[in-house]
C-alpha cells in the first residue's frame, strides 16, 4: 500500500478532507445510468422480491405495531414539500435555490423511527420467512399474522440474531426481531446515545458495549456470531438483503412522486442528498432511484467533516480498505448514525458508475439546520439526518448542470430522528440556537 504522502500527491483533494472542510466532491467515474447499474451485478428482480417480502408481511406488522395498522402495516414515510425551508436557506445564504425543495420523512418511518426501518426491517423478515419455510411451519391459505402463533415463536426463540451498530440499525434489528421472538444482541460502539441502549434493553435486547468505533463492534459481533450455527450476523459492511430492502424505497418515491402530480424526466431532473455512513441506506436507495428514473435522478452522500469514509473509499478506489483514521481524522461526530470510519466496500463499488458526488458537512452546521428546520417547517430530526439539507446549498453555487433550472427537483432525505426523546430533541434545538449558519455570506431581502 502506498504511502499518505503519495496518496496525497495522486489525490491532492485529500487535503480538503484532512482539513475538515466543507466541500463538494464530485465523482469523475459517474457514468449513464443503464451502464453503472449492468455492472453492478444487481437487479430489479431481487428489489422486487424484497418488495413482495414486505407486502407479506403487512398484515404481521398492523396486527404487532398498532402504530401501522392505519396504514395496513405498511411501512412507509411521508414525502413533504418545505417551501419555508426553502425560502429561509436562500435568505440565510444569500444563494439562489430554484425548483423545488422536498424532504423524505424516514425520520417519520414507523417503529424504529428512521431510514433502517427499511433494509433492517427487511433482512429480519427474510430471515424468519426463510426459517419457518425450512421448518415447514408456513400456512400458504393464512395471511403473516400466523408469525404470531406459538408455533413460530417457538422456533425464532431457538435462534439468534446479531448487529454491530451505532444506533439506528441497532433500533431497527433490535425492536423487530424481539417482536418476533429471537434473542437478540446488538454490539454498540461508543459513539452510540444512551437513551438508544435504553430503549433496547427495554425490549428485551441484550446490548453489549464498546469503547471504540463502529468498526470495532462490528468486527466483535460478526466474530461472536462465527461461534455460533444458530446466531444470523447482520453485516451491514456487506450485506445484500439490507442493500435490496432500502432499494425498495425507490419504487415508493415513484408513487409518491406520481400522486402529488411530480413529474421526473430530463426536462425535470430529481437531485437527492443522501447522509452516509456505512453506506448501505443511502447506497440501497440510490440503486432503486436509479432503477426508477434512470439518468433523470442524480444522487449525492453527505458525510461529516471527521467520518468522510466513502467520500475517502471512493476518491481513492481503495474502498473499505482505507480509514478516515489513515489520513488523521478521528472519527468522532455528533451525527452517530454517520459515525463510521471505514466504509463498505460492497457499496462503495457498486455505487462508482452511479454516484454524482459525495459533499461534507460539520456538526455545527447540522444543529443549525435541525433548529431552521423545526422553526420554519415545524419538523424535528436528528443531527445526522439534517446532513442532506447543505446538498441544495453546494449544488446552488453552479458547478452542476441543471441544479440550478427552476424545474429541478431537490430532495432532501431525512433519515432518522422518529425516535428521539423530546428532552433530547430540546438539546439538539437549543445547539442549533447557538449557531450562525452560513457566517458571512450575503442576505437576501425576504
Amino acid at each position: 500500500m502506498q504511502t499518505m504522502e503519495e496518496w496525497e500527491e495522486r489525490f491532492p483533494n485529500i487535503r480538503q478532507l484532512k482539513e475538515r472542510n466543507e466541500w463538494l466532491w464530485q465523482n469523475p467515474q459517474v457514468s449513464d445510468a443503464e451502464t453503472g447499474l449492468a455492472v453492478s451485478g444487481l437487479t430489479n428482480t431481487e428489489v422486487k422480491e424484497a418488495s413482495r417480502r414486505f407486502d407479506r408481511f403487512a398484515p404481521f406488522f398492523a396486527a404487532v405495531f398498532p402504530e401501522t395498522a392505519e396504514r395496513s402495516g405498511r411501512i412507509e414515510s411521508p414525502l413533504t414539500q418545505i417551501p419555508a425551508m426553502q425560502k429561509e436557506l436562500v435568505r440565510t445564504t444569500g444563494m439562489e435555490i430554484p425548483g423545488m425543495l422536498l424532504l423524505k420523512q424516514d425520520n417519520a418511518l414507523p417503529i424504529s423511527g428512521s431510514i433502517k426501518a427499511r433494509g433492517g426491517f427487511h433482512e429480519v423478515l427474510k430471515v424468519a420467512e426463510s426459517l419457518a419455510a425450512e421448518h415447514g411451519l408456513i400456512d400458504t391459505s393464512e395471511d403473516y399474522r400466523q408469525f404470531m402463533d406459538s408455533r413460530f415463536r417457538d422456533l425464532f426463540a431457538s435462534r439468534k440474531i446479531a448487529v454491530g451498530s451505532t444506533g439506528n440499525l441497532g433500533l431497527s434489528i433490535g425492536i423487530l426481531s424481539a417482536a418476533f421472538g429471537f434473542e437478540v444482541t446488538v454490539h454498540m460502539s461508543a459513539d452510540a446515545k444512551q437513551w438508544k441502549k435504553e430503549l433496547l434493553r427495554s425490549k428485551g435486547v441484550i446490548v453489549k458495549e464498546y469503547e471504540d468505533d463502529y468498526s470495532k463492534a462490528v468486527e466483535e459481533g460478526r466474530a461472536e456470531a462465527e461461534t455460533d450455527p444458530s446466531c444470523h450476523f447482520v453485516d451491514d459492511e456487506n450485506s445484500k438483503d439490507l442493500f435490496f430492502g432500502y432499494a425498495v424505497a425507490g419504487e415508493r418515491l415513484a408513487s409518491q412522486l406520481a400522486e402529488q402530480d411530480i413529474r421526473i424526466d430530463e426536462e425535470h431532473p430529481l437531485f437527492v442528498y443522501l447522509p452516509c455512513g456505512v453506506g448501505g441506506g443511502p447506497g440501497g436507495v440510490a440503486f432503486g432511484l436509479k432503477l426508477q428514473f434512470g439518468d433523470a435522478v442524480h444522487c449525492y452522500f453527505a458525510e461529516p467533516v471527521n467520518a468522510p469514509c466513502m467520500l475517502l473509499g471512493m476518491m481513492t478506489q481503495l474502498h473499505g480498505q482505507i480509514s478516515v483514521r489513515d489520513i488523521g481524522l478521528d472519527n468522532r461526530t455528533a451525527a452517530d448514525g454517520l459515525a463510521v470510519g471505514r466504509p463498505s466496500g460492497f457499496v462503495g463499488k457498486v455505487m462508482t458508475p452511479l454516484l454524482d458526488g459525495i459533499f461534507t458537512v460539520e456538526d455545527r452546521t447540522l444543529f443549525g439546520l435541525l433548529r431552521m428546520l423545526a422553526d420554519t417547517e415545524r419538523i424535528f430530526a436528528e443531527p445526522s439526518a439534517l446532513a442532506g439539507m447543505m446538498g441544495p446549498v453546494f449544488l446552488s453555487e453552479g458547478s452542476v448542470k441543471d441544479a440550478d433550472s427552476p424545474k429541478a427537483r431537490h430532495l432532501v432525505w431525512s433519515t432518522g430522528g422518529g425516535m428521539v426523546p423530546e428532552d433530547v430533541l430540546g438539546e439538539y434545538y437549543e445547539k442549533g440556537k447557538a449557531v450562525e449558519l452560513f457566517p458571512g455570506k450575503s442576505t437576501k431581502n425576504d
